[in-house]
């Protein structure tokens, strides 16, 4: 392929720059916005009481600007169509990140929960079949079934083909993985762990997001995890999905768990950093060497949200806070910004006069992504409200 660096730039500029698709509703109470306006500037324009509607030319007029507005100022969603050209493209620009977030993620339930050994895979949009790779790599002993789905043959031709690698068998790496264009029928099929990595933007609108989320939730039976780019958007479409499953109720019920929310979020409240006077995206940076590629550096950073839900019971424990924001450290003293089990943002100064040496060492070395061993900040007396330095942040 020609100019392989240059395409691979701009798909990865051109895929993390995408926004999700204008609803309906909102693209027509844009429109109803600007014609008011426009058609007020024109009455002004005219002496005082000389003009009180728009005669048909005019309105005809009118009526072609706003169109010409919209086009301008609304985000053209188009889907994008995997060829065997673009899927290679893809794997070349896409495969190492997304298998670092993936990854990531990943570590985060087996930290947490060593005694989760999943059996069975199911990973939406599937892609290169980043996410099996993942899995395999630190699951692959109890590991026997790897189910990715994608729309695109394309793709999964691709996929298959990176699986099967050099072998002269033509046998895939590891046993146990499958190729399907569509998802399981059945509610009664079940997976312990669900993905969908970087997928719930090729959907065309929210009811469809929503629609697919829940599926997915039907269809977990331990964790499911969604992961999305580090953006606005792509945190807004997490907590769409979070809000979806949630909140969400289904005619027929056929698994009686409740879902809670094992990672990022230490708590089910609304996200304090989407208030409507500054909405921040809640990511997170994982760094990563590369596919060897020549215009590579050695080491690249994935940005990147993420969203874990398990079923079953909630852990017993309050959960720490988790840390936001890279860990300022200055000397003496360290400053950490917190999303806490109630909901609330605080900025805490760490010292080791105040806190004892041994937490302020743990904060210290602590990134961006961690949780604090400590309780909420508010209840907490070895960061007392007297002597923690704790601002809160409110939402």
């Amino acid at each position: 392929m020609r100019d392989l660096e240059k395409q691979t730039k701009a798909l990865t500029n051109y895929l993390w720059s995408r926004k999700r698709p204008l609803e309906t509703m909102d693209l027509r109470r844009k429109a109803l916005e600007v014609e008011q306006k426009l058609r007020e500037e024109a009455i002004l324009a005219h002496p005082k009481g000389s003009l009180t509607q728009l005669d048909d030319s005019k309105e005809k007029k009118l009526q072609v600007k706003v169109l010409n507005i919209l086009r301008k100022t609304t985000y053209h969603w188009e889907s994008l169509d995997y060829t065997e050209e673009l899927s290679f493209v893809y794997m070349a620009a896409r495969m190492d990140g997304v298998f670092a977030a993936v990854s990531r993620a990943f570590h985060e339930i087996q930290k947490r929960v060593p005694d989760f050994q999943p059996s069975t895979l199911l990973d939406f949009g599937s892609g290169t079949g980043t996410v099996s790779w993942a899995a395999h790599s630190i699951w692959g002993k109890t590991m026997n079934e790897y189910m990715n789905i994608d729309t695109s043959a394309p793709m999964l031709a691709l996929a298959e083909r990176l699986m099967k690698g050099m072998s002269e068998n033509q046998e895939p790496c590891f046993p146990g993985v499958y190729f399907r264009q569509f998802l399981p029928v059945s509610p009664k099929v079940k997976f312990d762990l669900v993905v969908s990595a970087f997928s719930l933007n090729e959907l065309p609108g929210q009811a469809q997001r929503v629609e697919t989320v829940q599926t997915l939730w039907r269809k977990t039976d331990g964790f499911l995890v969604l992961i999305e780019n580090g953006t606005k958007e792509g945190h807004q479409m997490l907590m769409e999905a979070r809000d979806a499953v949630l909140k969400g109720k289904d005619k027929v019920i056929h698994d009686f768990r409740e879902p809670y929310i094992f990672a990022p979020c230490p708590h089910h409240l609304p996200c304090p950093r989407l208030s409507p006077e500054r909405p921040l995206p809640c990511n997170f940076i994982q760094t990563y060497c590369p596919l060897p590629f020549s215009w590579n550096p050695q080491q690249k950073e994935e940005k990147f949200s993420f969203l874990i839900l398990r079923r079953g019971p909630g852990e017993s424990k309050e959960p720490w806070p988790r840390i936001t924001q890279p860990v300022l450290c200055r000397p003496r003293h360290v400053h950490v910004h917190l999303c806490c089990p109630d909901g609330t943002l605080q900025h805490a100064v760490v010292t080791p006069k105040k806190h004892g040496r041994d937490f302020y060492r743990c904060a210290r070395s602590s990134q961006c992504g961690d949780c604090l061993p400590v309780l909420n900040p508010d209840s907490e007396p070895a960061l007392g409200e007297e002597d923690s330095h704790i601002d809160k942040e409110q939402s």
